[in-house]
Parts: C-alpha cells; sequence; structure tokens
C-alpha cells in the first residue's frame, strides 16, 4: 500500500507542475513568442572566410562565398575573394612578375597590401606561387610577385658643407615644373583576351564578372572604342537585373 502511494508521488508532482505551468501561459495571454532570430549579412560572415582562406580551407570558404553572392550578388568583396578560389591567378594578378624572397614576419596578406595595393587578393598571390595553405609561408621561400619590381629608393645625398654668406642675396630661380607622369602602356593582346571572357561571361548570364572583366580589359586598352561599348552594354543589363529584383 505504501509502496503505491510512493511510486505514484512523482506523477502527482509532475500534474501539478503541469496545471501551474498552464495557468501562468493563459494569463499572460497564451505561450511567450520565439525569440527573433537576426540575420546575417556579408559584412558579418566576411571575417571568417578570410581566417578559413588564411588556413587554405578553401572548401568552406568558397561555399560560405557562394551563399554570400546569393544573398548579395553586387557584393564585390565576396566576388573578389571567389573569383580567387576559382579563377586561374595568372588571369587575375597578370603574367609579368618580378622574384621576390620571403622574409621573417612577411605574410600573404601583407605582401598582397605591399605590391598589389589590396589585401584581399591574398589568396590569389598565394595560388600564384603554388601554395594552397597560404599560412605555411617561411622566411627565404622565393616567390613571384606580379607586376613591375618597384625602383630601390635612391640614397640620400650628403649634406653640404656650410659656406659664409654671401655679399648680396643672389636671385632664386623659379621651381622646375614637376614633370607628369607617363599614362600606362596599352596592351592589346590582354585587352582582346579579358574582352573575349568577358562577353564569354556576359553570354552565360555572369553579368557582375563580365563588368569586371570588361573594366580590366579597357584599363589594359584605354582607347578601344569597341571595349568601352562592350562595357556600357554589360553595365546597362546589370543595372536591367538589378531594377528587376
Amino acid at each position: 500500500m505504501n509502496f503505491r502511494f510512493t511510486a505514484a508521488r512523482p506523477a502527482i508532482l509532475l500534474a501539478a507542475v503541469g496545471v501551474a505551468l498552464a495557468g501562468c501561459a493563459s494569463k499572460s495571454g497564451g505561450p511567450a513568442a520565439p525569440a527573433t532570430v537576426q540575420p546575417i549579412d556579408n559584412a558579418d560572415q566576411i571575417g571568417d572566410v578570410i581566417a578559413r582562406l588564411e588556413r587554405g580551407d578553401a572548401k568552406a570558404a568558397k561555399k560560405s562565398l557562394e551563399t554570400m553572392r546569393k544573398r548579395d550578388p553586387n557584393d564585390a568583396r565576396a566576388a573578389m575573394l571567389l573569383e580567387s578560389i576559382t579563377a586561374d591567378p595568372q588571369e587575375i594578378l597578370g603574367a609579368r612578375s618580378f622574384a621576390y624572397t620571403a622574409k621573417a614576419g612577411d605574410t600573404f596578406p601583407a605582401l598582397a597590401q605591399r605590391f598589389l595595393g589590396n589585401r584581399d587578393k591574398f589568396y590569389a598571390l598565394a595560388r600564384y606561387n603554388g601554395f594552397d595553405n597560404p599560412s605555411a609561408l617561411a622566411a627565404g621561400r622565393a616567390l613571384r610577385i606580379p607586376g613591375e619590381e618597384p625602383r630601390a629608393a635612391p640614397p640620400p645625398a650628403p649634406k653640404p658643407r656650410p659656406t659664409p654668406p654671401p655679399a648680396s642675396k643672389p636671385v632664386t630661380p623659379p621651381p622646375a615644373a614637376k614633370p607628369k607622369p607617363a599614362a600606362p602602356a596599352a596592351n592589346p593582346a590582354l585587352a582582346r583576351q579579358l574582352r573575349s571572357q568577358g562577353l564569354a561571361a556576359l553570354n552565360r548570364g555572369e553579368v557582375d564578372r563580365a563588368v569586371v572583366l570588361l573594366h580590366r580589359a579597357l584599363a589594359a586598352n584605354p582607347g578601344s572604342a569597341v571595349i568601352k561599348a562592350d562595357l556600357t552594354r554589360a553595365q546597362r543589363i546589370r543595372k536591367t537585373v538589378k531594377a528587376r529584383r
């Protein structure tokens, strides 16, 4: 008799707790609404993607970047990082390069910022040099850096010895006009190649990539009216596609 009474007590307690919870819910007007989940945007996710690429986890980074591109097709930063995984690095950075020996403390992100002017090109630079894992760079490693080798700064001129003041103040000549920097040399062969790739991307419906490639083609041959017309058409198509979304 006592055994049955004792065994039944947990069930009675559970029932009492259920009644109390039901009463609380009814007093508050029903069950509490679930907390709102804040959506993740590309700016919140880009840091994780870069960290994966720095570790050499290109597969996970590519999956995240494809999701980001679907979320925002006009995200140029995500497009550049995705291109650094999928495209030929020589197509992205160019075939011309110069030799460089890695020094202590060098990293691919730092080298990309220093020589290419964009830290986000670090994974393309790593692949350019045969690295799947950018963090494996070590001092003494021979690398190829895309572009022209920077000129070394001239040594400082020796300080002139002090001379006695002149009897009369000399006439100071006007400063010489600074020469205008020379415009970059056109590269019609590269421009044709990039234009062909841009038109192919446009035909596949990859409007954003087509605009990027045609921009690069025009930079390689600024005087080409044909490339300007192709770029204008691609930009107009992109604007139309964006307006329909």
